[in-house]
């Protein structure tokens, strides 16, 4: 996919194993987390320091929310719901530093919504038995059952394309308003790119922070509710 607004090739390995920017960009990231992890975890002092506040305060912040979402007795989904957060944070704004974020690729975030939708059936058979799991899709009238098994099928796409949708558009606008502002500068016979550098920072702000922080939210939070209410 290489179409302007699309993910560029960086490698094509032997056997035509294409390396695109969203990969190279997904395990940088994958990189940071593991790096984060070690050195989180790697000493605990009784007298905390300002690093090991800022981690207890993030690790307890996911726990609660945890708790608060989806009941106390699913706690151990912490763990997983705290790397969702995380990874999907950090892809949104990677923007911010000129990287392309892999949510702006709909492989990353339709991976991502499979893996929820896995989750979620996987555990409701594993809560509710085999049984009632499918005498679900029988309710309230047998009749319905292809309506909610398109149903279930749906929350996936509707998960990966929100993302997706929400991040690459901010990719596209901001890609369009570099070029306008380029072409302005050109117009002008400005040789130093002043435009560029000051009047995308307030849409950066929208589209890669705030914009890119609230999706890693919602989609975790779904990811949360999607699969408490499967279990219950």
């Amino acid at each position: 996919m290489n179409g302007g607004f699309g993910p560029y090739k960086v490698i094509e390995l032997p056997g035509g194993i294409v390396i695109s920017q969203t990969v190279t960009v997904t395990w940088f990231i994958m990189l940071l987390l593991t790096i984060f992890a070690y050195f989180a975890s790697k000493k605990f002092d009784k007298v905390p320091n300002k690093f090991q506040n800022v981690v207890e305060v993030l690790v307890e912040s996911i726990y609660n929310l945890t708790k608060q979402t989806m009941g106390e007795d699913k706690i151990n989904f912490a763990p997983y719901m705290g790397t969702l957060l995380l990874f999907i944070g950090i892809a949104n704004i990677s923007g911010l530093f000129g990287l392309r974020p892999p949510t702006a690729d709909v492989n990353t975030t339709l991976g991502l919504a499979i893996m929820t939708f896995v989750m979620v059936h996987y555990n409701a058979v594993k809560s509710n038995g085999i049984k009632s799991y499918l005498k679900g899709y029988l309710e309230p009238m047998p009749f319905l059952l292809p309506l909610n098994i398109i149903g279930e099928l749906a929350n996936p796409i509707s998960l990966a394309f929100r993302l997706f949708g929400n991040i690459v558009g901010g990719v596209i606008i901001m890609v369009l308003l570099y070029n306008a502002l380029g072409f302005i500068s050109s117009s002008l016979g400005i040789g130093i790119p002043i435009l560029q550098a000051g009047i995308p920072a307030v849409l950066h702000i929208y589209f890669d922070l705030f914009a890119g922080l609230l999706q890693s939210f919602i989609f975790t939070m779904l990811t949360m509710v999607f699969i408490s209410m499967a279990m219950d």
